[in-house]
Formats: C-alpha cells, sequence, structure tokens
C-alpha cells in the first residue's frame, strides 16, 4: 500500500498527517515518528482532481503541483479572487507570530480557526464577519491604514518562534491592534463587527507559557532514500518540530513532505536524520525499514 503524503491539517485543533486517498496519521506530542522518502516527489493535483501526467515537481517547492495543475487550483482560489461570488460568510482576522509581527487575513467562518492553525499563529482575534467581497475591501482597509502585512513569510515565523513573549504581552498587543482596527472609518457596510477576544494556541502547538519552539535548523526539502525521524515535542502550521538523535530541534517543513511516497522507519528515542537541514534564517542516521505498512507512525 502507497503512503504518498498530502500535508499536515489540524482537524479538531490537533495536528494530522494526511495521505493521498484520505487516510491520516495522528500526531501526539512526545512521540517518536520516523520515514524515509521512496522514489520521487509527484504533482498532487487540483481541485480534487490527480495529475493526468503524474508530473515529477522539484524538491524545494513549497507547493507539489506542476505548472498545469497550479494554474488550475490558482483559477478557483479565494485568495486570487477566483470565486467573487462565494455565498459563504467570510471573518477578518488579526494573526500575532510574534512581538510587533502580525498579519490581517480572512477566512471563510465555517472554518473557525483552522485557518489560524494552519498558518502557525500562536495568537489571534476576529474582527468582522459577512460576505466575501465586504471582508476583502475591509482586510485591505486595514492593512494600509494598521501598516500590517496580509502574509507573513514562514521563515520569520519560524525565527520568533523561540522567542515568544508570555501571554499577557501577545494578549495586549492584539486588543491595541483590535482597538485601532474598529474605530476606522471605511469598513463595508456589510461587515459586522465581532467582540474582541484574544485566542491563544500556545497548548495546541506545544509551545508552552513563554518559549519553547527554539530549533536549530530547518528541513527543507527530502531526498530519495533520506531519512527523518525523531520526537515530535511542537508543531505549528506546516511546520513539525522534532529532537533528533544528536541533541538538535529541527523543523520540518511538512509543505515538502507532500507528493513523496514516506515509507515508515524504526527509529530510536533520539531519531536520526539523513536529508539536507539549512539554518533557521533569523535565528541567532534513522533505523531500519520495517516490513509491510498497515499504518505510519
Amino acid at each position: 500500500m502507497e503512503w504518498r503524503c498530502a500535508g499536515l491539517g489540524w482537524p479538531g485543533g490537533v495536528p494530522v498527517l494526511r495521505w493521498a486517498g484520505g487516510r491520516s496519521s495522528a500526531l501526539a506530542y512526545g512521540r517518536v515518528i520516523g520515514f524515509r522518502a521512496v522514489g520521487e516527489r509527484r504533482c498532487v493535483g487540483a481541485r480534487g482532481n490527480p495529475c493526468p501526467l503524474r508530473a515529477v515537481v522539484p524538491a524545494r517547492a513549497t507547493q507539489a503541483r506542476c505548472p498545469e495543475c497550479a494554474r488550475l487550483d490558482r483559477a478557483f482560489s479565494v485568495a486570487a479572487d477566483g470565486v467573487p461570488d462565494d455565498p459563504r460568510t467570510y471573518r477578518v482576522y488579526l494573526a500575532w507570530f510574534g512581538a510587533g509581527l502580525v498579519k490581517v487575513g480572512i477566512t471563510a467562518e465555517e472554518r473557525g480557526a483552522v485557518r489560524l492553525l494552519e498558518q502557525g499563529a500562536p495568537a489571534f482575534c476576529w474582527l468582522g464577519r459577512g460576505p466575501l467581497m465586504a471582508a476583502r475591501r475591509t482586510e485591505e482597509l486595514l492593512r494600509a491604514a494598521l501598516g500590517v502585512p496580509d502574509r507573513v513569510p514562514y521563515a520569520r515565523k519560524r525565527a520568533v518562534r523561540g522567542e515568544l513573549p508570555g501571554w499577557a504581552e501577545r494578549a495586549r498587543e492584539l486588543a491595541e491592534l483590535y482597538r485601532r482596527a474598529v474605530g476606522l472609518e471605511g469598513w463595508a457596510e456589510a461587515l459586522e463587527r465581532v467582540e474582541f477576544e484574544a485566542v491563544d494556541h500556545s497548548a495546541a502547538f506545544g509551545l508552552g507559557e513563554a518559549a519553547g519552539g527554539a530549533a536549530d535548523g530547518v528541513v527543507r526539502e527530502l531526498v530519495d532514500g533520506g531519512v527523518v525521524a525523531g520526537r515530535l515535542v511542537a508543531a505549528a502550521g506546516p511546520d513539525l518540530h522534532l529532537a533528533v538523535a544528536d541533541g538538535r530541534v529541527l523543523v520540518v517543513d511538512t509543505r515538502v513532505l507532500v507528493g513523496w511516497e514516506l515509507a515508515g522507519v524504526v527509529a530510536g528515542p533520539g531519531g536520526g536524520v539523513t536529508v539536507p537541514v539549512e539554518a533557521v534564517r533569523g535565528a541567532g542516521g534513522g533505523g531500519g525499514v520495517g516490513g509491510e505498512q498497515d499504518g505510519l507512525f
């Protein structure tokens, strides 16, 4: 049975690795996990449709799609305004990633806080709710008026994750930005303001009250036969933080796992890594192969 990775998800507020075909593997902090990359990384297709060519995609690409499938996926993306007549209710939010590092964004109300978990936001608050285009217009207003971006690179999130201030400071920063945001003129009339409540994701991520997510390196690509193994100590967004055999804590960017077939390996408590590892920008060997898999981890 092939186990081809489909990415990390956060159903119910807990990290889960998903696989092609609908299977999933729950991830628990403190658990030793290990896998070996097999063969070549393949395109995952678009909009629920498999890639007709099963095209090989670059190991370092953050999206496992060939150019044709990427164009199809983008054409129906809310982020690219590909579905302006979407009838769902949307919410505008402020996502907090570290001191002074905040972004504004929108997400479908039915998804709840899942989008914030997927982005790796240790804290966030809602600002308003309403139709898609009203949410989009207000997002643009807030971005310009508050001087906050609508995107934060994952490299910056990782760099500050190990130096997070305590909850009181996070909540204060969000409260001040919320106060400024809801006081602005020019909100779309169809967008309803939402009462302030700061939400903490530290426990969901395994980051603790303050720091705890510091990492020594990041896995940004796999290679055929390469092993990644270690004890899961934290997770945030698409990142898994693994304590490995040599004493380091490494971040595994699961976006680059998508499209790879992964085989389970037997790893000791420390685990090991035989794939390329990069330094965390901005921040100051696996065991044997098992037999036939009926699950991964």
